[in-house]
């Protein structure tokens, strides 16, 4: 699939990294900074974390409902992480805003990023690494919404992911949201944030 296949030529920038980098952070700074840029909201089969609402940091479905998502083929790509939750992207907001001619950006993880490195090779692909390992184990024992069990496994998928920055075209180490986000705005060709 082209991005003009979306249904319109709006850029599509694809934001992945490691378990515990900060994606959801600075997509949520990108969110408040900058407007004009559509943040993709995936669907996943794990439970909200405390303070996550459904529609706005993810749609929170049954395993049920993402099986049928994927039949109808309703997902620009989609995964299973972590040897556990399913996530994906939802085709129809994606193509709306692409039509609409809004810089669009994915928050995924790299699974769907190399899905979407074979349906759509002309999007940009962003990795958000982690200043160290030391900083990215920190990050991830200090939000403490993991047991210690799913934290190792984590641990061991951000090894893997880690080892796949080469696969990106930019790479932005995320030691600052602020900036971070603004790194990912000018990546975008977005540089001037809301006021």
């Amino acid at each position: 699939m082209k991005a003009d296949s979306l249904g319109g030529s709006a850029p599509v920038t694809v934001l992945a990294g490691p378990t515990a980098v900060g994606k959801g952070t600075v997509s949520a700074a990108i969110r408040a900074s900058y407007p004009e840029i559509y943040l993709s909201v995936s669907a996943t089969t794990r439970a909200p974390r405390p303070g996550e609402i459904d529609g706005v940091h993810y749609h929170f479905v049954s395993d049920e409902q993402f099986t049928r998502m994927i039949e109808e083929g309703e997902f620009l790509e989609w995964a299973q992480v972590h040897g556990k939750h399913r996530y994906g992207t939802p085709r129809s907001s994606v193509t709306a805003a692409a039509r609409d001619g809004r810089p669009v950006l994915l928050e995924i993880d790299l699974a769907g990023a190399r899905q979407i490195r074979k349906t759509m090779p002309e999007a940009r692909f962003v990795f958000l690494a982690p200043p160290s390992w030391d900083v990215l184990v920190d990050r991830l024992v200090g939000r403490g919404t993991e047991t210690a069990e799913e934290r190792e496994r984590r641990l061991v998928t951000a090894r893997e992911e880690l080892a796949a920055e080469s696969e990106f075209d930019v790479t932005i180490v995320n030691d600052s949201v602020a900036r971070a986000t603004r790194e990912l705005a000018d990546v975008m060709g977005v540089t001037r944030p809301a006021q």
